[in-house]
């Protein structure tokens, strides 16, 4: 292999973590090498630690042949290593051509030249068959235009390795497959390429070799052509189908009315089209890996990012669910997968941050007497068992675990028909985690109908009556009853296009 960049024993550490341990990376000359893992395995430490953006702690890099070691991501331009990342990384406000020649800008008398600044960029981008108005701001054009232009600087300033992180998230499939174009022509030109992505489909159709990290570590890889997409899965989560267990599901399927129908729903540049029904007192997993789409169709569902396509039933009535709000007055709640960030008000208490629904709901002309509140707020800290020394302790003192007991609380309270739940055990302790799901599964006793999000498939196989599969923003396919176990999951998120079950 005629390797343009060797890294050997990338280590990083943080404190009280090793984001990194001793992870190998070779890339050759003229490949796309797809770079995999899921949330937290190590993806982006390593690329910043290859571009200068974190000072490794232990390791080496060599590039064709040498030893380097940039210290910021100019550093590492200026040796052959550019990097473009799915929020494109270049200034919205400024023309085409400014962009492309930030910094190396043609003078004349000491002035910008810019009649010769935009021929230069037009001459640019004629190598990617891109025709467009030069003196145009950047963000009068698409995302995929703008990830065009962001290769073509790169390319021009780093003609050894190009690393796209998630360059297609937010692209269509014409626009994916004019990007991937482009990539292999500059494959073809001698570039190495880190292809970053969680759409496994996209990985089998432009890679060439592929790396798996898992928690740090670089945990197998190689051709393309010889890693099985079971073996792929297996990899990435760290399961193993010969000793995978089947879900052990002790509830009756839910056989009521339907709580909530969507039918041809979704969002273009989100997630596809998909039909879904979730019966009353009935709980329906959603499976796949980071970035095949479930969190993205729970917050369509829910009005985050309104939908473009179809219709939506709740409780047997038509409804415009265009926003959380419409949502909320349909009956539904929300636990999102950031408790952090999107769930709870940190500085708040315990006792404001469970009322903030309903009394959101009720309006702020009509509050909830602060008798009531301490009655149903006590209601639910024994409920939920929720570890706090009083009800105005602010939540952002107490564990994750708590905090997400909280954020349920607040649901609760509005005794919603429809909850979904985002990754509601991810990041709590062992204790936390089985009382939430002895309250998921008390919840479906009482009737109400849940759509969970969980990444950990042993314990969605445990209480869901049925599994739907993610797979690129799609569903891939649908199991149910008897056919609910991990290993069915596992192997419906690795199966080839060719072989998908219809929703």
């Amino acid at each position: 292999m005629d390797a343009v960049l060797e890294a050997r024993g990338i280590t990083k550490l943080f404190p009280g973590t090793v984001a990194l341990d001793a992870v190998d990376l070779v890339l050759a000359r003229g490949e796309v090498h797809a770079l995999l893992g899921e949330n937290g395995a190590g993806k982006s430490t390593l690329i910043k630690c290859l571009t200068g953006a974190y000072a490794r702690d232990g390791g080496t890099v060599l590039l064709d042949g040498r030893p380097v070691a940039p210290r910021s991501t100019a550093d590492a331009q200026a040796l052959g290593i550019g990097t473009v990342y799915q929020e494109v990384n270049l200034l919205a406000n400024l023309t085409v051509a400014e962009n492309l020649m930030l910094g190396r800008e043609p003078r004349r008398l000491g002035l910008t030249n810019r009649r010769s600044a935009c021929r230069e960029a037009a001459r640019m981008l004629a190598d990617y068959d891109l025709d467009i108005d030069v003196t145009r701001p950047l963000d009068a054009y698409s995302v995929a235009v703008q990830q065009i232009v962001a290769i073509a600087r790169a390319v021009s300033l780093s003609d050894k390795v190009l690393i796209l992180d998630e360059p297609t998230a937010s692209l269509d499939a014409a626009e994916v497959e004019r990007l991937f174009g482009i990539v292999r022509r500059l494959r073809d030109r001698g570039l190495a390429i880190v292809f970053i992505s969680h759409f496994l489909d996209q990985v089998y159709a432009i890679s060439d070799r592929l790396t798996v990290l898992r928690n740090g570590r670089n945990v197998g890889g190689g051709p393309v052509t010889e890693v099985d997409r079971l073996a792929l899965i297996n990899m990435m989560l760290g399961h193993d189908l010969a000793q995978a267990e089947s879900g052990h599901r002790t509830r009756a399927p839910g056989n009521g009315p339907p709580a909530a129908q969507f039918h041809d729903f979704g969002r273009r540049g989100r997630v596809e089209p998909f039909d879904l029904t979730v019966r009353k007192g009935e709980i329906v997993g959603l499976a796949g890996l980071l970035g095949s789409g479930r969190t993205e169709m729970a917050e369509v569902i829910f009005g985050i990012d309104g939908h473009d396509s179809g219709t939506a039933e709740v409780s047997g009535t038509a409804r415009r669910l265009d926003s959380p709000r419409a949502a909320i007055r349909a009956g539904m709640g929300f636990c999102p997968e950031d408790r952090k960030t999107d769930g709870i008000v940190a500085d708040l208490g315990v006792r404001e941050n469970m009322m903030l629904a309903l009394q959101a709901r009720r309006g702020w002309t009509r509050p909830v007497a602060r008798r009531e509140q301490d009655r149903m707020v006590a209601d639910y800290i024994r409920r939920l068992d929720v570890r706090t020394p009083h009800v105005e302790k602010p939540v952002g003192e107490l564990s994750g675990g708590n905090q997400q007991k909280v954020i349920l609380a607040r649901w609760l309270l509005m005794n919603p028909g429809f909850l979904i739940l985002d990754e509601p055990t991810r990041g709590i302790d062992v204790g936390a985690h089985a009382e939430i799901i002895r309250v998921i599964e008390e919840l479906c006793d009482r009737g109400m109908s849940l759509l969970v999000i969980s990444s950990e498939l042993d314990e969605l196989a445990t209480y869901s009556d049925r599994v739907i599969v993610m797979r690129d923003r799609r569903q891939v396919a649908e199991l149910a009853g008897a056919e609910v176990s991990t290993g069915a999951i596992v192997s419906a998120i690795a199966a080839a296009p060719q072989q998908r079950t219809a929703p």
